[in-house]
């Protein structure tokens, strides 16, 4: 990836994201993506989603001036309140908060859109409402396993037996929580599909059982649409789930042939709708099970493996989306 203009000028940065004394610094993308934008020069500001405000046309979040460093325990320290006005006064704005993907993520995307035209919001606030992880990946349906989306009992029966053993997961889940396994006598499913539309307002995920999944779910992380790189998730004992916060553990990998092909197809989409850092999920190395952009994660995993810099994929896609605008502009 090449610059049109000398790389990493300083930029002001406003990362909305959860507490900072919440996160784990050995494995946090938002944590190395702040260091490095700290190696390079840019000034960094930390605010809660919960803080962003609207009033007189303008976009507004109280936010620290806040540095960073890897020491355990002593990760973070906050400077100056103040509050900005993140169409003014920021040059870039990360939306880094965790899921779930809620009425109040969805509230965050509506405000950010209003500066989107002075700032880059990285993910693209719009794109990011338009593609839940679980839902936008419907439109690649040719690399997915058997799917269907229901509250229906008597669909899920239906699939079941079509399937024999079936996953069922919430439609917003993340990190790998409440993923339940069926079996084909369909012990527990009414009770399961009766448990979830009592605690899910909206239809939940039903995907037919891949047994590659003990040999692991591919995190592929794309920059820009361009694959970064890549690691294996294998789940711990007597699970399904490979997510690292439910125990998996991570492994060196490469990609598949079809795994390459699912780039390729979506890489120009992901660029085009403005999706700088995106993560997939594959399973079997041909399976597509999501595509992640609300707060992908794997970066620190794949650099330690690979010796790369996502992170510094990441900011120089930034500065040349940044170029860009400006070069739009004159």
């Amino acid at each position: 990836m090449s610059l049109p203009y000398p790389a990493h000028m300083p930029l002001r940065v406003a990362v909305q994201m959860d507490p900072m004394e919440t996160i784990g610094i050995g494995g946090d993308s938002t944590f190395a993506l702040m260091v490095k934008a700290q190696e390079l020069g840019h000034r960094l500001y930390h605010y809660l989603p919960d803080a962003l405000s609207y009033a007189g046309g303008r976009v507004y979040a109280g936010a620290h001036e806040v540095s960073v460093q890897r020491v355990e325990g002593d990760h973070f320290k906050l400077g100056e309140w103040r509050v900005l006005d993140l169409g003014s006064d920021i040059d870039v704005v990360l939306m880094r908060q965790n899921p779930p993907f809620d009425l109040g993520y969805i509230t965050a995307t509506h405000l950010l859109k209003r500066v989107a035209a002075e700032t880059l919001v990285v993910n693209d606030p719009v794109a990011v409402r338009n593609a839940p992880e679980k839902v936008w990946v419907l439109d690649f349906a040719q690399f997915m396993p058997p799917t269907a989306v229901t509250r229906s009992l008597g669909l899920a029966r239906k699939f079941l037996a079509e399937h024999g053993e079936i996953v069922v997961k919430p439609l917003h889940g993340f990190a790998g929580g409440s993923v339940f396994r069926v079996g084909s006598d369909g012990r527990n499913l009414a009770a399961l599909i009766e448990l979830f539309n009592s605690t899910y307002r909206e239809p939940h995920v039903l995907q037919k059982f891949v047994p590659e999944i003990s040999e692991g779910d591919k995190r592929i992380v794309l920059v820009d649409g361009v694959v970064a790189g890549a690691i294996n998730r294998v789940p711990g004992a007597g699970e399904i789930r490979s997510n690292l916060a439910v125990g998996g553990t991570a492994a060196k990998t490469e990609l598949t042939d079809r795994e390459r092909d699912i780039c390729a197809v979506l890489g120009p989409e992901l660029k085009r709708r403005g999706l700088v850092f995106v993560g997939i999920d594959v399973i079997g190395g041909r399976w597509l099970t999501e595509i992640n952009v609300t707060s992908p994660t794997g970066i620190v995993a794949i650099d330690a493996f690979n010796g790369t810099d996502t992170p510094g994929l990441i900011w120089e896609a930034i500065d040349c989306r940044i170029a860009a605008r400006a070069s739009a502009s004159d």
